[in-house]
């Protein structure tokens, strides 16, 4: 058997009225419905004209897409192939949805995480989705990059990107995300925020680290809470509202001359020894011969500022080949 070689533009559509081809989206929709998301969104989102009518059905298609593999405003379309309508009701058409999305401002945005946090809290009170909250939870921020082609398009800036290990400037959206995790649960979505224009990483962080702790604790996260994030975060609001929510924190911190004179501060033998995979370990001197090392210091950062904050400053140093560096 050989492909047809006299067709230009091959296109397969699943059509059959007696067949589902997403079958899997029937216990992950219904499971949708008992965590309250039709509810949620219907109490939330609250849009103009006739096409922000019904939003809880729209959305529900769109996230029933979405699952389904639809990436683009078109491929919604694989909501209504086959025999979906006899599953599924208020199943709409891309254009349709393509209408309800446009309406969308600032506003309704936040009306839609609003519902989606409470979604997310129906589900963490329905499934073990959290497990261990109650004695260690994390809640993880970074920025992203999500690289786009056309220079009309909304919202877009420049980001920096690594590529074949060189930094380089890219066009494309900026979004933030939070995640909350337990050592014993995987990461699970918080809230993601787009941002426009050439949005630095810790622009609109603070108040974003501050919902995805309120909801954490929503979810049952009742033990100890710790916000980790790495040195783009190192700002004085975002370390403020961790220290005003009373959570923990762990944010790398970018070397300049104060943190190198609290690292100078400590002597030789606090340094302790990494054991790392290929360490090796010295009988007689009974201690891991690694290439890295670690020790801890009290440093105060942002010092002079009402924004000033005592912790612990953990700092890892790498030997490297030449004794005198």
């Amino acid at each position: 058997m050989r492909l047809r070689q006299d067709t230009p533009v091959v296109r397969a559509t699943f059509d059959d009225p007696n067949l589902v081809s997403c079958a899997g989206l029937v216990p992950v929709m219904r499971l949708a419905d008992q965590v309250g998301l039709h509810d949620a969104v219907a109490g939330r989102v609250r849009l103009p004209t006739d096409k922000g009518s019904n939003p809880a059905g729209k959305l529900a298609t769109i996230v029933a897409a979405m699952l389904a593999g639809a990436d683009s405003i078109d491929d919604l379309d694989i909501a209504r192939h086959g025999g979906m309508r006899s599953l599924f009701t208020s199943v709409y058409a891309p254009s349709t949805l393509g209408s309800f999305l446009r309406t969308f401002t600032h506003g309704h945005v936040r009306q839609l995480q609003a519902a989606a946090r409470d979604t997310l809290i129906g589900l963490a009170g329905r499934v073990p989705l959290l497990d261990g909250a109650d004695t260690l939870c994390f809640v993880d921020i970074d920025s992203m990059l999500r690289r786009v082609y056309g220079k009309q398009k909304q919202g877009i800036g420049f980001g920096h990107a690594k590529v074949g290990g060189y930094n380089v400037y890219l066009r494309g959206y900026n979004p933030l995300i939070t995640t909350i995790s337990t050592p014993l649960s995987a990461p699970v979505i918080a809230a993601t925020r787009l941002r426009s224009g050439n949005a630095g990483s810790a622009r609109g962080a603070a108040s974003m680290i501050a919902e995805a702790i309120t909801t954490a604790r929503s979810c049952g996260a009742s033990g100890e809470i710790v916000v980790r994030a790495d040195s783009a975060f190192y700002t004085k609001t975002v370390i403020t509202t961790c220290w005003r929510r009373d959570v923990r924190f762990s944010v790398t911190t970018r070397i300049d001359a104060k943190i190198r004179t609290a690292c100078d501060s400590i002597s030789d033998d606090q340094w302790l020894d990494i054991k790392y995979p290929r360490a090796v370990f010295d009988e007689d001197q009974q201690r891991w011969i690694s290439d890295a090392q670690i020790a801890e210091t009290v440093y105060t950062a942002f010092a002079g500022t009402r924004h000033a904050v005592t912790a612990r400053l953990i700092v890892r140093r790498i030997r490297r080949d030449d004794p005198t560096q």
